[in-house]
């Protein structure tokens, strides 16, 4: 049976049945505001679609006890982090921001990379910890809340511990690939519409060019595939390019989510054979904090052509 697949990004703990209704709640959402009453009603389209949930969270907990809490960063991850903050920062200068803005982003940005310093003259991690505060009194509050310092050793140290391609097991399986072995399985054979948030855009990309299941779309929100300094360049394969199996590849990004990088995308991700590359489109949501899943699917221009694929999916299994 072909299959609507959700890939979740960065966060704790989750139970998958819970965010499949949450998810699909707001896929509903959006396709009434989109004008998809039928999908809207029934997105199994009458169970011809199964969907699927890829749950990767729980490989991210410390291997030595259930409830430790998450492992200290590193030097090397620290780096990485204050890496992905000075490309927001310069991001949000880029838009013009009032002056008082400006002088605190420009002050955060010093305090992350100071002129003339030697990068060992004050720990990474006491620099990225030290400019929380400047930035929580810039960012929105959701957000201010988010980026915060039990975050950035947890939550957001994922996208960098997925990349670091370390951590390897018993059997020398390594983390990344015992999370695309859980989105693999989640896949399966039969054709499937793959949606992936944030982190998960990165794993789904990575996975797809590893499957041969046909793809007829892969949707992408909230994504940081495109940030240059720490994302961008450790994907595989590389250079970045769409995999074989995916038949259309929207991106969808909105300008008030810290996540996303803005940049990198349009003519950078090179086709499959078949001429497919990422079409990105910008949406705006309401509300202070736009980057969850929910927020995305709940916005029409998000769950329209979702929508269309998914009849068009279910279309398919009737032939």
């Amino acid at each position: 049976m072909p299959k609507l697949v959700f890939i979740h990004g960065i966060g704790g703990s989750r139970d998958s049945r819970e965010h499949v209704t949450s998810w699909i709640g707001a896929f509903r959402r959006g396709a009434i505001r989109a004008g998809h009453q039928k999908v809207a009603d029934d997105p199994t389209c009458g169970g011809r679609v199964e969907i699927a949930f890829a749950n990767y969270a729980d490989l991210f907990r410390p291997s030595q006890a259930q409830g430790a809490g998450e492992p200290e960063l590193s030097d090397e991850d620290a780096e990485a982090l204050i890496a992905l903050l000075v490309e927001e920062i310069d991001l949000r200068l880029d838009d013009g921001p009032p002056d008082d803005v400006r002088v605190k982003l420009r002050s955060a940005r010093t305090q992350l990379m100071p002129p003339g310093q030697k990068q060992g003259a004050l720990g990474p991690a006491r620099r990225l910890l030290g400019v929380l505060t400047t930035l929580g009194s810039v960012l929105p509050h959701p957000v201010a809340n988010w980026i915060s310092a039990k975050v950035m050793r947890g939550h957001f140290a994922q996208v960098v511990r997925y990349l670091s391609r370390g951590e390897a097991d018993n059997t020398g399986t390594t983390l990344d690939a015992r999370i695309r072995d859980r989105v693999r399985a989640a896949i399966g054979d039969e054709p499937a519409i793959v949606v992936a948030h944030s982190l998960g855009s990165v794993v789904g990309l990575e996975t797809l060019h590893e499957l041969t299941t046909p793809v007829p779309l892969f949707m992408t929100m909230g994504s940081p595939i495109g940030m240059r300094t720490v994302v961008w360049p450790r994907l595989r394969p590389q250079p970045p390019r769409t995999p074989e199996t995916v038949g259309r590849w929207l991106n969808f990004w909105d300008h008030d989510d810290v996540i996303v990088a803005r940049s990198g995308w349009d003519g950078k991700i090179a086709p499959n054979t078949a001429g497919v590359v990422a079409l990105t489109d910008r949406v705006d949501s309401t509300g202070l904090w736009v980057h969850p899943a929910t927020t995305y699917l709940s916005t029409p221009g998000v769950a329209g052509p979702l929508a269309e694929a998914v009849a068009l999916l279910a279309g398919s299994a009737d032939a």
